[in-house]
C-alpha cells in the first residue's frame, strides 16, 4: 500500500552548483507532490537550518556540490537521527574527492586514467603525462572549473582557472573516445547514456545550455561493451561504498575499454538530466524515480527496525 509521507526536499545550498540544484529541486518537489506526499522545501544556505516537526524523510537528491554532496549535510542528519535519501556521509565524502575515488578504484581493480595532483599555480607541466590534458578541481561537480590543455602554452592559464575552485586540482591525460554515464539504482546499472557535445567538450556550458549536447540512451554499443561499461560503473559505486543511487561517468576508449572518471552521489535531477534519461530508458518515469529514491530510504529504515527487534528478541531469549 502506498504511504504518503511528510518529506523535506533540500535544494539550493551554498555551493557553486546552487543554480542547478534549485532546478533539480523544483522537479523533485513537483514530482513528490504529484504523488500525494506532503512536501516542504528547505534551502540550507547556512548549516544552522532546522527541520519542520514530524519530518519523516529528507530527500537530498537535488542538493548538489559542496555541502550537499560531500558528506556534511548527511553527517548532520545522521546526528539528528533523521532518515534521508542516497549515500551515507562516509561514501559521500569519499566520492566527492576525485583523487580518493580514483585511488579506491585502483585498489578495487576498476579502470581509471593515470593522474597527478597539483596545488600551485606555479607548478610546471607534468612530464609523465602527454598532451592534451584535463584539469579539474578535486572537490567540485557539474564540470565546475573544468579546463582542457591542448598546448603547453595553455597550461598556466588552465591551472590558475581550475585552482579558483579548490586548493588542489586533478590532472590527467585526455581520453580520446566516447563519453558515457551510467545511473545506478538499487544496486543495478541503468541503460548507458552517451553524451555528444555539438561543439567542444562536455563542460558546464554544454551541460546546462539547451541544444548544445546530444544524448543517446541506450547508447549504441554492442552487448559485451555495454556490460563492461556497466560493470566498471558498478565497481566504482561499490568501491566508494555507495548505496541507493548514484551516477558514474565513464569514458570509453577507441578500443572499447571503459575508464571511470568519477562517481556522482547526487546526480542532476532536472527532468532532462542524465539520471532521469537513463531511468526513462529502463521504463521508469521521473515521478517513479523520485518515489524509488524515497522507497529505498524507507526500506533501510524498515530493515534497521527489524534488526533491532530481532536483537531485542534474541537478548530476551538469552535472559530467560
Amino acid at each position: 500500500m502506498f504511504q504518503r509521507l511528510k518529506i523535506v526536499v533540500m535544494l539550493g545550498g551554498p555551493s557553486a552548483e546552487r543554480e542547478v540544484s534549485l532546478r533539480s529541486g523544483a522537479g523533485v518537489v513537483k514530482a513528490l507532490r504529484s504523488l500525494g506526499h506532503s512536501v516542504v522545501e528547505l534551502d540550507p544556505k547556512t548549516p544552522d537550518w532546522t527541520l519542520p516537526p514530524n519530518t519523516e524523510a529528507v530527500c537530498l537528491a537535488p542538493l548538489h556540490g559542496t555541502y550537499g554532496e560531500d558528506g556534511q549535510v548527511q553527517a548532520q542528519l545522521e546526528k539528528l537521527g533523521v532518515l534521508y535519501t542516497g549515500c551515507d556521509s562516509e561514501s559521500s565524502r569519499l566520492a566527492f574527492d576525485k583523487v580518493v575515488t580514483k585511488n579506491l578504484c585502483i585498489k578495487a581493480g576498476v579502470p581509471t586514467a593515470e593522474f597527478v595532483v597539483v596545488n600551485s599555480v606555479k607548478a610546471p607541466l607534468p612530464k609523465n603525462l602527454q598532451l592534451p590534458l584535463v584539469v579539474k578541481p578535486i572537490r567540485q561537480g557539474s564540470s565546475v572549473g573544468l579546463q582542457f590543455v591542448e598546448r603547453a602554452e595553455d597550461w598556466q592559464n588552465a591551472l590558475a582557472e581550475a585552482l579558483k575552485f579548490d586548493s588542489e586540482v586533478l590532472v590527467e591525460e585526455k581520453i580520446v573516445g566516447r563519453e558515457t554515464t551510467v545511473g545506478i539504482l538499487d544496486g543495478e546499472a541503468l541503460p548507458v547514456v552517451e553524451v555528444r557535445p555539438k561543439a567542444g567538450a562536455y563542460d558546464y556550458r554544454n551541460k546546462y545550455t539547451a541544444g548544445c549536447t546530444e544524448y543517446f540512451c541506450p547508447a549504441d554499443f554492442d552487448l559485451a561493451t555495454t556490460e563492461k561499461i556497466q560493470a566498471a560503473a558498478l565497481g566504482a559505486f561499490h568501491a566508494i561504498g555507495g548505496r541507493d543511487y548514484a551516477r558514474v561517468d565513464v569514458m570509453v576508449s577507441k578500443n572499447g575499454e571503459p575508464i571511470v572518471l568519477e562517481v556522482n552521489t547526487q546526480p542532476g535531477m532536472t527532468e532532462t538530466s542524465l539520471m532521469p534519461k537513463a531511468a526513462a530508458a529502463a521504463g521508469i518515469s521521473y515521478e517513479q524515480l523520485c518515489q524509488r529514491m524515497i522507497d529505498l530510504a524507507m526500506k533501510r529504515k524498515m530493515a534497521a527496525k527489524e534488526r533491532k527487534e530481532h536483537k531485542t528478541k534474541k537478548n530476551f531469549a538469552v535472559t530467560i
